[in-house]
């Protein structure tokens, strides 16, 4: 979460915008290398060394890097760097290792190697790690002409920088919607049907992969999956314990909707989205300082005073709240300055008529 009050509420997991006319999945390992690209060799003496993953051999693996937390789950959205490499394992064919923002790719999907999907299910994020995948593991007996040989073997290089479970996610809106350019739509009763405890879970996932990508600064995708998370909390609430439930994923969404419109230059639908979120929580100094900020880019200074001055009660110590008082007294100061001017123009006896 980024510092004070400007940041989106959970650090989450873009790499790249979605593009229809993208390089399809197969091509992962055809994407031309950099020239750049350093040597790379087993540190082990010998393949028997390394841990078989498959027990026959046919996918091992070498880690360079230990991860942390669980592994990677069969359902999962990664985003990793990869070399894939032949022979003496000196000269790369493929490669993302240059790409700032690798983008998010789905296991069994968009990354269709058996054996590179064997070794990214053995990872845990963080972790670096060789595999050596035989033939019948990688490109077979016929290999992928004019890059991989006939019955070679490969190696890859992985690093795991990040992912997102999304199995239910997934499944969710596979049976209980249909999307029109981003919209989702449900009725009343395949909302209500479904366990409270699965929407909350769906929504968060979504929230996750929205700040996942706000993180990559792709803001339009971004706040297509908050509206996304959005789109399936209007169902109604058995109870008041419920509902809470239910504003309090709301609120985190309205939050950062308004952050993301904000980087959108949307000051209006900033200010939208974070006076939804005071309806929930008058007392939210983030949602009055992203009310305070749309404001002041709207040049509406008063109303941006009032927010401010409302979050800075709540927060008297947070330097975003009070940079942005600052910022805006200086942009008051040369507004009534500009004012002064021109009324002086306006009423110059030299410009006057006689």
């Amino acid at each position: 979460m980024m510092a004070g009050g400007a940041g989106v509420e959970e650090v989450g997991a873009e790499w790249q915008d979605p593009d229809p006319a993208s390089t399809p999945a197969w091509a992962l390992a055809l994407t031309p290398a950099p020239a750049s690209t350093p040597s790379l060799s087993l540190a082990s003496d010998s393949l028997q060394a390394l841990q078989d993953l498959t027990g026959d051999g046919g996918v091992r693996k070498e880690k360079l890097c230990p991860g942390s937390g669980r592994p990677v789950p069969p359902s999962a959205s990664v985003a990793v760097k990869y070399s894939g490499y032949l022979g003496n394992w000196n000269k790369p064919f493929c490669s993302n290792g240059n790409s700032k923002y690798p983008r998010l790719m789905k296991l069994g999907k968009d990354i269709t190697l058996c054996g590179l999907e064997i070794g990214l299910l053995s990872m845990r994020k963080g972790e670096a790690a060789l595999f050596v995948l035989a033939p019948e593991y990688a490109y077979g007996q016929r290999g992928c002409p004019p890059f991989i040989p006939p019955n070679t073997t490969v190696l890859f290089k992985v690093e795991v920088l990040d992912f997102i479970d999304s199995e239910e996610c997934d499944t969710f809106f596979e049976l209980t919607c249909f999307e029109l350019k981003f919209r989702y739509f449900f009725t009343q009763e395949q909302q209500d049907r479904v366990p409270l405890e699965k929407v909350l879970k769906v929504a968060a996932t979504e929230r996750e992969f929205g700040n996942y990508f706000f993180y990559k600064q792709h803001f339009k995708i971004a706040k297509d999956r908050y509206k996304r998370a959005l789109s399936i909390l209007g169902r109604r609430s058995s109870s008041k314990a419920e509902q809470s439930q239910i504003n309090a994923s709301k609120l985190l969404l309205f939050l950062n909707l308004s952050l993301t419109y904000l980087k959108l230059e949307r000051a209006d639908q900033a200010l939208k989205y974070g006076e939804l979120a005071l309806e929930m929580d008058q007392r939210n100094a983030k949602a009055l300082f992203r009310c305070g900020q749309a404001c002041l880019h709207m040049r509406e200074y008063s109303k941006s005073q009032d927010f401010l001055t409302r979050a800075q009660c709540i927060q008297p110590f947070n330097s975003d709240i009070n940079n942005e008082l600052k910022k805006l007294a200086r942009y008051n100061k040369e507004y009534m300055e500009l004012e002064k001017e021109m009324c002086c123009q306006m009423f110059d006896p030299v410009n006057s008529y006689g």
